[in-house]
């Protein structure tokens, strides 16, 4: 079985990934692809971590999780997509001890000696640490980013050491990263990606993310655009995206406010040019795929 683990991260639309793979879920279910409730799996298997912590699975617990996730067709599924934003761990602590999800490591290390004769994947959102931080604080009872970052100066978040960190733990699992930033326009190829399908598939929901972004009228026209040109491929369709984005969108909806004491528009851009770099290492990183408009 192929075993697809998306893992968040925070304030990466994760809730809406899951949600766009569940009205996906009746058609994936005829390719043998399996998208279980949340319900079934997420503190099911945060407890068995926390309760391992660096033990071993016993013998067995592969069956017996897949009893719990999966129903009576579980001998028809080829490949399961698991998502849970919180498997490093819960907002309020993913800097704990001054460490970028300090436990992210350990815990795929355990999934996949679980799922160990399985073929494993991992799927995880970037975002820039500059909107990152005040979106995730936001998520916690904390009161201030010093008592959520535990001393970790911002500008030491580097995505490229955690997904090193991963590669390293688990080395020959393929891991997909995206920016949560480009959402918008690869919300479809990123579907068909994480249920291991062919860039023709038609997913419901594909332009979503857009939607989120875009004003009504502009995504009406873009509908009926697309509707008139039945066969544009991929590329096109992203230019033609693009074209829309840049004459409909709606600036409220993606910019961001910078409320955190302390920060100014020199920080913020120290930050995203930073960003900008970390991500063209993980391009160029062995055994990680970006993937990018």
């Amino acid at each position: 079985m192929q075993v697809v683990l998306h893992t968040g991260l925070h304030a990466t639309d994760s809730d809406r990934l899951f949600k766009t793979l569940l009205r996906n879920r009746e058609g994936f279910k005829a390719a043998g692809i399996a998208v279980p409730g949340p319900g079934k799996y997420r503190n099911l298997i945060s407890e068995m971590l926390n309760a391992l912590g660096e033990s071993r699975p016993a013998p067995g617990s592969r069956d017996i999780l897949l009893d719990s996730i999966l129903d009576d067709a579980a001998d028809h599924v080829d490949r399961m997509i698991l998502s849970h934003e919180n498997l490093f761990s819960v907002p309020k602590i993913a800097f704990q001890g001054g460490v970028v999800y300090r436990k992210a490591e350990q815990r795929l290390r355990v999934l996949h000696e679980v799922f160990a004769g399985d073929s494993v994947e991992i799927f995880i959102g970037l975002r820039n640490p500059a909107t990152f931080l005040p979106a995730l604080l936001a998520g916690t009872p904390l009161e201030s980013l010093p008592q959520l970052l535990h001393g970790l100066d911002p500008m030491q978040i580097r995505w490229s050491q955690l997904i090193r960190r991963i590669t390293d733990a688990v080395p020959g699992v393929p891991v997909t990263v995206w920016c949560d930033e480009d959402s918008p326009l690869i919300w479809g190829e990123l579907i068909r990606e994480l249920a291991g399908l062919e860039a023709t598939y038609p997913v419901i929901g594909a332009y979503s993310r857009m939607a989120d972004i875009t004003s009504e009228e502009g995504m009406t026209r873009f509908r009926d655009f697309l509707a008139e040109r039945p066969g544009l491929n991929e590329r096109q369709i992203r230019r033609v995206m693009v074209a829309f984005l840049d004459k409909y969108a709606d600036p409220a909806k993606i910019e961001h406010e910078f409320d955190i004491p302390g920060w100014d528009a020199d920080l913020v851009q120290d930050l995203t040019e930073q960003y900008e770099e970390d991500l063209f290492l993980l391009e160029r990183m062995p055994g990680v795929t970006l993937i990018a408009p």
